[in-house]
């Protein structure tokens, strides 16, 4: 029988924010949607739901007055150097067990993420991450901040560095979040804008939101 509890107000925070944007043009952390970047919109999201925040990105974001935490590794070692950086930066604050990562790309993920990722937690090192109608989304995750060295000696011998060949090596819940209601029709909570259409679409989701 587990007795492990997670802290649930100690968890912190960490935008991803380090993507390449090549297919939006330009750095999509400082792209607008109703009139705020999407960096702003991510951080208004998940502030309430953590102890603390922060943003990792290959450079500070423009306006970002949240702390910043770079990669650890370096060479542009992907989306899991970003969740390596999250891990360390949830080492560091002493009381964190897990560290909450979120993209800055997808503006409309759920009010109570952390609460239903939480919930899934039952041993100091499992992962939790989210999925949606059968696909997963591991940059939405709950990440053990134990597992920070592990991760950076996957890092340095997976060639490939695929994010689900990190989770197989390791205790993970998949928690499956429903479809938001808008006065349209349901929207993937974890639509992500990766290019001028999306955006564009995203503009519209913006406008029937309930």
């Amino acid at each position: 029988m587990n007795d492990f509890t997670l802290n649930r107000s100690t968890i912190p925070g960490v935008v991803l924010a380090g993507g390449r944007s090549s297919r939006m043009g330009r750095d999509k952390a400082s792209v607008t949607l109703g009139g705020h970047s999407l960096l702003a919109r991510v951080l208004d999201q998940l502030a309430p739901q953590v102890s603390s925040i922060a943003v990792n990105a290959d450079a500070i974001p423009e306006n970002c007055s949240q702390r910043f935490i770079p990669d650890i590794i370096p060479g542009k070692a992907g989306p899991m150097a970003g969740i390596h950086a999250a891990m360390a930066y949830g080492a560091t604050l002493g009381d964190a067990t897990h560290v909450i990562t979120v993209s800055v790309d997808s503006p409309f993920f759920p009010h109570d993420l952390v609460d239903w990722l939480a919930a899934a937690i039952d041993t100091p090192e499992k992962i939790a991450i989210a999925t949606s109608e059968g696909r997963s989304h591991p940059v939405f995750g709950l990440w053990p901040v134990a597992l920070a060295d592990d991760l950076s000696s996957w890092i340095a011998t997976d060639e490939k560095r695929r994010v689900r060949d990190f989770l197989l090596r390791h205790d993970v819940a998949e928690v499956a979040f429903p479809l938001r209601p808008t006065r349209a029709s349901l929207l993937d909570p974890f639509f992500n804008v990766n290019t001028p259409d999306d955006l564009a679409e995203a503009e519209r989701w913006l406008k029937v939101l309930v």
